[in-house]
């Protein structure tokens, strides 16, 4: 790869260099409802996946939902019909592994669910719940519609304490079925931050510590990556933030008219209608792997 801006380069030479994909979840190859259920494939999403995989190009899907586990994530996908062993599946509870083992927190207060809190555990690091009194490490905010508020007092008293304060997504919304739902990472960590003033940190999309978690599976450098996604604030510049190839999809949260307003650095390299389209564009050049 050159080492100026990749950029400036025409997208689809890019394309034919590309060695791994990252693709999203909901907008992007699926839709169900306001909790993951009901999933439904999009259109070209099964084919895509599958064309990737016969031309042994290494792929990952990464969601920001917390709401379950990776495993039970990628259970659900195959249910539908998609080829996706466990390990090919990331939620920001994978970046965060990454992130908190290199920084030494051992002890993390959770203010999510056991599809935030299970992974953790898996890696050897100790999941407190948000009670009061508990020194820890870092508290990280995801998927919790049950939040309380002594579960707000607990994290800020956490925080106040030395602990540091991590998000899994800072987006307001997801894309589900016949429109958006609201997220409650965001909400929660504002009002966190609110009352503390710390600094936040996020570990899922479009944070570079997800697209290098998702590089680190792949065994791939991010400038090899193409990330396909349907929301401008997350899979578009977590690309650009990695240097990867942005392909942008209209089937989501976001319309392909949504990035003409931007700067140019910040535009998609590529603009496809859904995948169905980027497969297309694959299948017809004769020059990608």
């Amino acid at each position: 790869m050159s080492d100026r801006d990749p950029g400036d380069r025409d997208p689809l030479a890019r394309l034919r260099e590309v060695r791994g994909f990252v693709f999203d979840m909901d907008g992007t190859l699926v839709l169900g409802d306001r909790r993951n259920h009901g999933l439904r494939p999009l259109p070209g999403a099964l084919e895509v996946t599958r064309w990737v995989a016969g031309r042994g190009l290494p792929w990952v899907v990464f969601t920001n939902g917390t709401n379950r586990t990776p495993a039970h994530f990628a259970r659900l996908l195959r249910e539908i019909g998609f080829g996706v062993p466990d390990e090919a599946m990331m939620t920001p509870a994978s970046s965060a592994v990454r992130v908190f083992t290199r920084r030494g927190h051992r002890r993390i207060m959770v203010l999510g669910g056991p599809g935030l809190g299970e992974p953790l555990a898996e890696a050897g690091l100790e999941v407190v719940p948000p009670a009061a009194g508990e020194p820890v490490d870092a508290v990280l905010v995801g998927w919790f519609p049950e939040f309380t508020m002594p579960a707000l007092e607990a994290a800020c008293h956490a925080v106040w304490g030395g602990a540091e304060l991590y998000s899994c997504s800072e987006t307001p919304f997801f894309a589900v079925d016949g429109g958006r739902a609201l997220g409650t990472s965001r909400a929660i960590s504002a009002m966190i931050r609110s009352l503390t003033g710390v600094r936040l940190r996020v570990v899922g999309k479009p944070s570079l510590d997800a697209l290098r978690s998702a590089a680190d599976r792949l065994g791939v450098v991010p400038a090899r990556l193409a990330v396909v996604g349907d929301d401008p604030m997350l899979e578009v510049p977590m690309a650009h933030r990695g240097r990867s190839l942005a392909i942008a999809v209209g089937t989501g949260l976001g319309r392909l008219a949504d990035y003409d307003a931007l700067p140019a650095a910040r535009q998609p390299h590529l603009r496809v209608q859904g995948v169905d389209e980027l497969l297309a564009v694959l299948a017809s050049d004769g020059s990608v792997p």
